[in-house]
């Protein structure tokens, strides 16, 4: 019997050139927008533009645009989640500069506190305009965007259960959750890094809170 013979080997390379080729531009495309888009925020200081801007920046169609994105919502929300990334980068990278397990969650925690406190000279509308607006509107897309932030701090805490300096029974990627939240929400509720309030805390009081709780130190 005859078997259906598979595709040709130099029909299968022009497919797969010609699928890689459209990647490539595709994701040039998508990088213009975003690219027009941060430098509109930075111009700004504010989220509070058009999408139309964001094309004639870039100089691009309209039509591109909403291949690429549903929105500007959806255009906000890859920035936020290329923020949130390079913050995560930032901290591993801080970290790994101690040998201690458990130092280099303390220096995690420290960062992550003043990348998340307010600073009026920064303009960071992504986080004090957009985020906190994501956050009732789409909780979901929240704690996906926060994904490589919750990794990091998982790894950094399995490896100071790792060399038994927890003394907690919770998982380490819930620690981490908590251990986040915890930091975040206090950084944003402390007010400017300049701001002498007496009710303001500082990061080491909250990694002195932080650290009682899961290492007992």
């Amino acid at each position: 019997m005859s078997t259906v013979s598979e595709e040709p080997a130099w029909k299968q390379r022009a497919i797969e050139r010609s699928t890689k080729a459209a990647k490539l531009r595709a994701e040039q495309r998508v990088e213009r927008f975003l690219d027009a888009a941060q430098a509109i925020i930075t111009e700004k200081g504010t989220t509070d533009f058009t999408v139309q801007e964001v094309v004639d920046r870039s100089r691009q169609s309209l039509r591109s645009f909403y291949q690429h994105f549903d929105g500007k919502h959806e255009l906000l929300l890859a920035l936020f989640e290329d923020a949130l990334r390079r913050s995560a980068d930032q901290i591993r990278a801080a970290a790994a500069g101690q040998s201690d397990p458990l130092e280099q969650l303390k220096v995690a925690v420290h960062l992550l506190f003043e990348l998340s406190r307010p600073d009026p000279a920064a303009q960071r509308p992504l986080f004090t305009d957009f985020a906190p607006q994501l956050l009732l509107s789409h909780p979901a897309e929240v704690k996906d965007a926060h994904s490589p932030m919750l990794t990091l701090f998982t790894e950094l805490i399995t490896g100071a259960e790792a060399a038994g300096e927890l003394n907690s029974s919770l998982k380490p990627r819930r620690l981490a959750a908590l251990t986040m939240q915890t930091v975040m929400f206090n950084a944003q509720s402390s007010g400017p890094a300049d701001a002498e309030s007496a009710g303001s805390l500082t990061s080491d009081e909250v990694w002195e809170f932080c650290s009682h709780g899961f290492a007992g130190k």
